[in-house]
C-alpha cells in the first residue's frame, strides 16, 4: 500500500508538473498569438489610416489646388488635430475652412475691441472702428449661416439657388473686411490704425477667397454634371415655370395687378404731426420686431424727417412705404469732411434681409465740398426699391453687399455716386449726374470686387443716363463718365439704356494709373443716345462692348441676382430677362 501511494505520489507529481508545462506551454502560445494578433492589428490599422491619410491628402490638395491661395488653404486644413479622418470629400474641406475662417474672425473682433479700449484715438477713429464691428459680426452671421447652407447642399434647394446663396455669402465676407479697413483711409492718424489691422483683415479675406473659390468649383462641376444628366433636371429649374415678367403662371392678371398696387395695410404709421403711432422713422424701427418672417409695413406719411435711420441686420422684412418720393423725404447731412467715415455717413443704413421701399426720397444734403456722404446704403439681402430717389453729391447710394434691385428709381450725384459691392439691377431708372465743384469730374460708378470668384457688380439696364438740370446748362466744363476702378475686379455693365451726350466718347475713366486695367469687367450692350457711341471707348483689356444676347442674359436680374426666386415676393414691377 505503501510502496502504491509512492508510486501514485510519483506519477501524480510528474503529471502535474507536466500539466503545469502544458498550461504554460498553451499560456506563451496564446500571449505569441495575442501580441501576434495586436501587430497585425495596429500594422492593418496603420495600413488603413496610412490610405485614409493618402486619400484625405489628395481630396485636400486638389481642393486647395484651385483656390486663389493654395498654400494658406493647404497648411491651415493640415494643421487641424486628426484632419485627415475628418476629410473625406470637399464638401469636407469647404466645412474645415469655415470653421478655421470663423475662428480668426474672431479673434479680430476681441482685438479691435481691445482697441477700442486702449488707445487714444480720434472720433473718426472709434467710428470706423464700430464699423468694423459692425462688418465683422455680419461677417460671423455669413459664415454660420454658410456652414448650415453647406449641410443642406445640394438637396433644400435647385442647384443654381444653392451656388447663388452660398457665393453671396462669401462674397459679403470679404467685402466687409475690405469695408473695415477703408474706413482707415482720410488722414495719417486713420491709416496708422489701418496698418494695426490689416494683416489681420486681409488674412480673413485670402480665407474667404479660398472658401469662394472651393464653393464655385464644386457648384459649377454639380450643376454641369447635372445638365450633361438631363436638361430638364428639377434641381436646375429655375423660371421655366414663370412668365417673362418673373410672375407665376398661375397668377391672374388681376391678382398681379393687386399684387403691384399701392394698398398695402401698414403695420404702423409714422407722421411728423404726431398724428400717426411714431413721429420718427427711427423710432417706428425701434419698436419693429425682430427676426420676423412676415413682411412689417411702415407707412411713412408725407413730410420731411430729419434724422439718421438704421435698419439693423435683426430687423428683417420691413417695409417703408411713403405717400410719394416727392412729398416723403428722409434727409440728412453726415459726411467725411465733418469727421463721418463713408460706411457712417449713410442717412438711411439697412442691413436687414428682406427690406423694401417704395414712394420716398433718400438724401444726404451735405453738398459737394463735404466730399463722402451717402444718403443710402444697403447690405440687405434679397431688398428692393421702387419709384425712390436717392439725392446727394459725392457717394450717393452705396450698394454695399448682397443682391439689390431698383426699379423706376432716380439716382443724382456727381463723384462715384453708385458705388460698393452688392450684386446690383438697376432696372428703368434714371442715372443722372449734378454739377460738381470746380475742377471735379463726375463718375456715375465705382464698384467694388475684389475677387474675380465674387457673384458682384452694378447692372443698369433699361434705364436713362443723363444730367441735372444745373449741370445740363454747364456740361461742357465738367467731365462725365460712366465709371471708374474702384477695386481690382471692378464689375459694371451698362446695357439697354439711353446715354446721353453728357458722357464722355471715352466712357470710362481711370482709377490710379494702370490699376485693374486688366483685371476689371466694364461691359456695354446695345445702349442708344448721343453718348452711347462705343467707337471712342477706352481701349483697356477689361472693357468689352458686348454683343451676344447669351451673354448679355447672364447680367438681367434673373441671372444675376436670383430675381426668378424672389423678386415675385416685393409686389413691386420687374423684368427677369432682357
Amino acid at each position: 500500500m505503501t510502496r502504491f501511494k509512492e508510486f501514485f505520489s510519483k506519477v501524480s507529481h510528474s503529471t502535474n508538473k507536466n500539466k503545469k508545462l502544458f498550461l504554460a506551454l498553451i499560456a506563451t502560445l496564446l500571449l505569441v498569438s495575442a501580441v501576434v494578433g495586436i501587430v497585425v492589428g495596429v500594422n492593418s490599422r496603420k495600413n488603413s489610416d496610412k490610405e485614409t491619410s493618402a486619400a484625405s491628402h489628395v481630396i485636400l490638395k486638389t481642393a486647395c489646388g484651385n483656390t486663389k491661395y493654395p498654400g494658406l488653404c493647404y497648411s491651415s486644413i493640415a494643421a487641424v488635430p486628426e484632419a485627415a479622418k475628418k476629410v473625406t470629400s470637399q464638401k469636407d474641406v469647404i466645412e474645415l475652412s469655415l470653421n478655421l475662417t470663423t475662428t480668426t474672425v474672431e479673434h479680430n473682433f476681441f482685438k479691435i475691441e481691445k482697441l477700442l479700449k486702449t488707445r487714444d484715438l480720434t472720433k473718426r477713429e472709434k467710428t470706423a472702428l464700430h464699423d468694423c464691428l459692425e462688418t465683422i459680426d455680419e461677417t460671423l452671421d455669413e459664415l454660420h449661416k454658410a456652414v448650415d447652407d453647406l449641410h443642406e447642399y445640394p438637396n433644400k434647394k435647385t442647384l443654381i439657388q444653392h451656388a447663388d446663396d452660398l457665393k453671396t455669402l462669401m462674397s459679403a465676407a470679404m467685402t466687409n473686411q475690405e469695408t473695415c479697413l477703408d474706413g482707415f483711409s482720410h488722414d495719417d492718424a486713420d491709416k496708422k490704425v489701418r496698418k494695426t489691422l490689416m494683416s489681420g483683415q486681409k488674412h480673413v479675406e485670402k480665407m474667404c477667397s479660398n472658401v469662394l473659390a472651393m464653393i464655385k468649383n464644386m457648384t459649377d462641376t454639380d450643376i454641369q454634371n447635372e445638365l450633361m444628366k438631363s436638361s430638364n433636371d428639377r434641381k436646375l429649374k429655375e423660371d421655366h415655370d414663370r412668365d417673362g415678367n418673373g410672375w407665376p403662371e398661375w397668377l391672374s392678371a388681376g391678382d398681379r395687378r393687386l399684387l403691384q398696387s399701392s394698398s398695402v395695410t401698414p403695420n404702423v404709421v409714422v407722421a411728423a404731426d404726431g398724428s400717426g403711432n411714431f413721429k420718427t422713422v427711427a423710432a417706428a424701427v425701434a419698436a419693429a420686431p425682430e427676426g420676423s418672417s412676415k413682411r412689417y409695413v411702415i407707412r411713412i406719411k408725407a413730410g420731411v424727417y430729419r434724422e439718421n435711420v438704421e435698419v439693423t441686420k435683426k430687423k428683417k422684412n420691413i417695409m417703408f412705404m411713403g405717400d410719394g418720393r416727392s412729398r416723403t423725404i428722409i434727409t440728412a447731412s453726415r459726411n467725411v469732411v465733418d469727421g463721418s467715415t463713408t460706411f457712417n455717413s449713410a442717412t438711411v443704413a439697412v442691413v436687414g434681409e428682406g427690406f423694401l421701399a417704395r414712394d420716398i426720397t433718400f438724401q444726404n444734403t451735405a453738398g459737394p465740398s463735404k466730399h463722402q456722404a451717402v444718403a443710402l446704403r444697403v447690405g440687405a439681402d434679397l431688398s428692393a426699391f421702387y419709384q425712390c430717389d436717392m439725392l446727394a453729391y459725392q457717394d450717393t447710394l452705396y450698394v454695399h453687399s448682397n443682391r439689390q434691385f431698383y426699379i423706376n428709381c432716380l439716382v443724382a450725384g456727381t463723384v462715384d455716386f453708385i458705388f460698393g459691392n452688392a450684386a446690383a439691377v438697376l432696372q428703368d431708372c434714371d442715372i443722372h449726374a449734378r454739377r460738381p465743384n470746380s475742377g471735379q469730374k463726375n463718375m456715375l460708378t465705382a464698384q467694388g470686387r475684389t475677387d474675380a470668384n465674387q457673384n458682384t457688380g452694378i447692372v443698369i439696364q433699361k434705364s436713362r443716363i443723363g444730367a441735372t438740370s444745373d449741370l445740363q446748362a454747364v456740361k461742357g466744363n465738367f467731365k462725365t463718365y460712366l465709371g471708374r476702378p474702384w477695386k481690382e475686379y471692378s464689375r459694371t455693365v451698362i446695357m439697354q439704356s439711353s446715354i446721353t451726350d453728357v458722357i464722355d466718347p471715352v466712357g470710362w475713366h481711370e482709377w490710379d494709373g494702370n490699376f485693374a486695367l486688366n483685371t476689371l469687367f466694364y461691359g456695354e450692350y446695345q445702349n442708344t443716345g448721343a453718348g452711347a457711341g462705343t467707337s471712342k471707348r477706352v481701349n483697356w483689356k477689361g472693357f468689352k462692348v458686348i454683343t451676344s444676347a447669351s451673354e448679355a442674359q447672364g447680367f438681367t436680374p434673373g441671372r444675376f441676382i436670383a430675381g426668378s426666386s424672389w423678386l415675385g415676393s416685393t409686389t413691386f414691377p420687374f423684368s427677369l430677362g432682357l
